[in-house]
């Protein structure tokens, strides 16, 4: 499995902290940036060339939607965040993925850690990170590619509730959109697990094993990033500081409620794995039991069959005594001892499966 939360970029020791320094990973993507500001009336949604754009929109009227996109130009990041105030700190945490999710708060923004998930062949666990201010939000991704494209096509169409709310609800929105990914991943969990039950019934085999294991690392990966999403939602819904609107907590509530939700599946999810395992296990062992079973009965079979055979391949004399098997002499003595051979064989087999162990 891939390296699940991306690529951490970590600081020299010593190093002073909130200082950013340039991204020495040669994977990452271009920074892009794109602006979408709105309010009851009108949408405004360009690219951004240059940070010095932004700023008529740091203390503007209704809300401004930040969306960066790609950690390659650090200092870019850098410049949007000293443009909104954002904290260092949190700035430091946003070019070094890998963070736990998590809700840190400052005097006046809040900073959210994410997760968004690509569910390619191999899963993969994107960093997203939302910054909550008074009037704007500001989010950094990784990578193009998100589940915001609902959100967008909300505030496009101009009769939504983002239009007319402030900017807390339009993080919400992209924190919604974020834990609901969840249930279409673990509807496709859902259906490889009734396929590997399928499998362990009819036939299991090595890559049977594989597959379960497979899907026990990636749920255990889902619940480390489930499990404290759980508890941002929780944070920010009983927010002190006045950025979450109290209208705004409702829906978070409700956010919370489906954190809790896919938790749950997930954790059932888990349980079924592990009940897969064992039955594997169970199968593969009375398969082996029926193979030793089968084996066992054959040489139970041949064992007296075997010593009829030794009996009259002894080396006896007929005519230095009348009981040196004068069966040898015999005309029909060799049909006789196959006959012998063959009913004791048959009535072996007739008793084993009066027995059940056929």
């Amino acid at each position: 499995m891939k390296q699940l939360f991306g690529r951490h970029r970590s600081d020299r020791p010593g190093r002073a902290p909130g200082v950013l320094h340039p991204s020495a990973d040669a994977s990452a993507y271009p920074t892009s940036v794109t602006l979408i500001a709105f309010g009851p009336e009108a949408v405004e949604e360009r690219p951004i060339a240059a940070v010095e754009e932004l700023e008529p929109y740091c203390k503007a009227a209704g809300v401004a939607w930040v969306d960066v996109v790609g950690l390659a130009d650090v200092e870019r990041i850098g410049r949007i965040g000293a443009l909104f105030g954002l904290h260092t700190l949190a700035l430091e945490d946003v070019v070094n993925v890998g963070q736990r999710p998590k809700a840190e708060g400052y005097d006046d923004h809040h900073y959210v850690v994410m997760k968004l998930l690509h569910a390619t062949a191999e899963l993969y666990v994107e960093q997203i990170s939302i910054f909550i201010g008074r009037g704007f939000v500001i989010t950094v991704q990784e990578r193009p590619g998100d589940v915001f494209d609902g959100v967008r096509e909300r505030i496009r169409k101009g009769r939504s509730r983002i239009r007319t709310s402030g900017a807390d609800y339009l993080g919400y929105a992209l924190i919604d959109s974020l834990v609901d990914q969840f249930f279409p991943i673990l509807e496709d969990f859902g259906e490889r697990l009734e396929d590997l039950e399928d499998e362990l019934v009819e036939k299991p085999d090595r890559g049977t094993l594989h597959r379960i294991h497979r899907a026990r690392r990636e749920l255990l990966s889902l619940r480390r990033v489930a499990w404290p999403q759980r508890e941002v939602v929780n944070s920010l819904e009983r927010d002190e500081t006045g950025l979450i609107q109290p209208e705004t907590k409702v829906f978070l509530r409700d956010c919370y409620d489906h954190s809790v939700q896919a938790l749950d599946i997930i954790e059932t999810y888990r349980e079924l794995a592990a009940g897969m395992l064992d039955v594997y296990l169970s199968s593969i062992s009375n398969r082996m039991n029926e193979v030793m079973k089968v084996l066992t009965i054959m040489a139970t079979i041949f064992i007296p069959l075997t010593f009829i055979a030794g009996i009259y391949g002894m080396n006896f004399d007929p005519e230095a005594s009348p009981w040196n098997m004068p069966e040898l002499e015999w005309a029909f003595g060799y049909p006789a001892a196959l006959a012998i051979m063959a009913v004791v064989g048959l009535g072996m087999v007739y008793y084993f499966r009066r027995k059940g162990w056929f």
